[in-house]
């Protein structure tokens, strides 16, 4: 479990695949700079949700709970890249928690558990050159642009640049 101030990442539970089909994997606004398509039914929603609970056993991803109200609205993960080297696998929240510090907050958590639980020197965090939220957010936390690759969006065929951006973990102690 990681906690930042208003949020709580953890495991997911199966009562909760309504909070993430309503807040998140409906919402086509979320999908849009993911690579995934939405959940379009309930009943596909509890399927992703069982998906999700299987990953997560052997993976470092996780659920957002925002604190005050226990509501999962959205998702994080990191994984190991190269020794001492740790990359978010994917961070999105609802559409309703976009825009409030949230993202910040998520960010900020998991380099921060990766420090603690993995003795973490750098994180690599990815974004699409036209998210201009989440290049911001990068640009915000001291974060480097270090590369960019071509990708070719497999849900409609949209180029797009994916920015690596890089950020030394002794320079973050905040």
């Amino acid at each position: 479990m990681i906690e930042t101030d208003s949020l709580i990442l953890d495991k997911a539970k199966f009562s909760d695949w309504k909070a993430m089909y309503d807040n998140v994997w409906s919402q086509p606004t979320c999908a849009k700079y993911m690579n995934w398509k939405i959940t379009t039914s309930e009943e596909d929603a509890k399927i992703r949700m069982e998906k999700t609970i299987e990953f997560q056993k052997n993976h470092d991803t996780y659920v957002v709970y925002e604190k005050a109200s226990g509501k999962a609205i959205g998702f994080a993960g990191v994984e190991e890249a190269a020794p001492y080297i740790y990359q978010e696998m994917g961070i999105c929240l609802g559409v309703n928690y976009m825009g409030k510090g949230l993202g910040k907050e998520i960010v900020q958590g998991l380099i921060l558990y990766c420090k603690k639980e993995f003795c973490a020197r750098e994180f690599i965090y990815f974004t699409r050159e036209e998210n201009e939220a989440s290049n911001k957010l990068a640009k915000s936390l001291g974060f480097t642009m270090i590369g960019s690759e071509p990708k070719i969006d497999s849900r409609d065929g949209h180029a797009y640049q994916l920015l690596k951006y890089r950020l030394k973990l002794d320079l973050f102690d905040r």
